[in-house]
């Protein structure tokens, strides 16, 4: 059983997520010694006392985490940790995320023909 579940919804599309991902297990690999690796559409992390996974799809993640019996006592600052990373990182992908444009264009209608009657 997971120690740390975490599910958020984006809107970064499968791609986006992705990245995001990559960048946020950059950061957890930097702080904590995490390795990570990609299985399809889970990213599988782990270091000695702590493995999990994050499962992305087009509008969600899914982040389970299980701590070994010496860092169960530091769950809540881990915990804490991921979510900062986490949110950080999807707050940036969707700032940096194109906004869609603002500019509609419409076609005039054609002009109808008129009909000229000859008395």
């Amino acid at each position: 059983m997971a120690d740390i579940e975490l599910d958020r919804t984006h809107h970064l599309g499968l791609k986006g997520a992705k990245a995001a991902a990559d960048k946020m297990a950059a950061k957890l690999a930097e702080k904590f010694d995490l390795a990570a690796s990609w299985d399809g559409d889970t990213l599988h992390f782990e270091r000695p006392g702590v493995n999990g996974t994050l499962k992305i799809s087009a509008t969600e993640m899914h982040l389970r985490v299980t701590l070994g019996f010496m860092l169960k006592m530091m769950r809540a600052p881990i915990e804490n940790a991921i979510h900062e990373q986490l949110d950080g990182v999807l707050d940036a992908a969707k700032s940096a995320a194109p906004k869609p444009s603002a500019k509609t264009t419409t076609k005039a209608a054609p002009k109808a023909a008129s009909k000229r009657s000859k008395a």
